[in-house]
């Protein structure tokens, strides 16, 4: 079954350098990035692993866990560990799934459903697994990012993107091209005048008759 936005996000149970875990349970009432790797000593995601490690006090700070996969034994990312640290100068903070049965991997579309060998697999043969799923508390997925091998992800853009999903989860307001906190939102098209005065009573700007700004609402 493909996999949309607001499906619910697969469970699962898996070996992880943190231990055992399921999904459903380990994600609680939190958000969460779960980001795949083609396989484990390859450069791009070293470098990404090292950024995602550096920026975890970020997620953090938004209610946000992270988990990683990647199509090889918990014993290779224990490994694979010190070599990201060694590049980056931070330890792997947070779990990283050993997706050696390619389990997960095909439960999020990120491999066929008829592959099934593991052994001699190569990062070209696992070159679909380069996705990013961000999951809400309700476990559905909220937004899908799938990158090349060949270009690393940029975690501001993803710290960015989770801003917007969470702060539009709460108002009734969309992100305009290149928001950034703090800036101007436009209130929900669907939001009649008369709901917007009361939502709004600090009025707003009309820019087109459907595109109204207001500043970005405080929690």
């Amino acid at each position: 079954m493909t996999l949309k936005l607001g499906d619910i996000a697969p469970d699962f149970e898996a070996d992880t350098t943190g231990g055992p875990l399921n999904f459903h349970e380990w994600l609680g009432n939190s958000w969460a990035v779960l980001f795949s790797h083609p396989k484990d000593f390859t450069p791009v995601c070293t470098t990404e692993l090292g950024e995602f490690a550096r920026q975890k006090p970020e997620f953090d700070r938004r209610n946000t866990k992270l988990i990683g996969l990647s199509v090889d034994k918990v014993g290779d990312h224990h490994g694979w560990s010190q070599d990201i640290k060694d590049v980056s100068g931070h330890d792997v903070n947070f779990p990283m799934i050993g997706d050696y049965d390619l389990k997960v991997s095909k439960l999020y579309n990120m491999l066929p459903a008829e592959e099934t060998e593991t052994e001699g697999r190569t990062a070209a043969t696992n070159a679909t697994v380069r996705t990013v799923y961000i999951i809400g508390p309700d476990k559905k997925i909220k937004a899908m990012l799938i990158y090349p091998m060949s270009s690393g992800r940029n975690v501001a853009e993803i710290l960015r993107l989770l801003d917007s999903i969470q702060l539009t989860a709460k108002h009734p307001v969309a992100t305009p091209v290149n928001w950034n906190p703090g800036e101007e939102c436009i209130i929900a098209p669907s939001l009649a005048d008369e709901q917007a005065k009361e939502k709004f009573p600090g009025g707003w700007k009309t820019v087109k008759p459907y595109l109204r700004t207001v500043p970005q609402p405080q929690d």
